[in-house]
């Protein structure tokens, strides 16, 4: 596994345990969580992006 899919799998992570502490609660989570899950989310789009572009990058090196 490459570093950048190693950390992506730990955003997710992060992400989902917010998530799943949010749903706990019986009202809107307060507005500093759901800035930090939309802020993974942003991440979590960028190292995916930054993986998928490394993928079709021809000759590229295998972390």
């Amino acid at each position: 596994m490459s570093d950048l899919e190693a950390l992506l799998d730990r955003l997710k992570g992060a992400q989902r345990d917010l998530l799943l502490e949010a749903a706990k609660v019986a009202m809107l989570p307060p507005d500093s969580m759901l800035r930090r899950v939309a802020d993974l989310e942003n991440t979590i789009a960028a190292v995916e992006a930054l993986i998928d572009e490394q993928a079709r990058r021809p000759g590229r090196a295998e972390d």
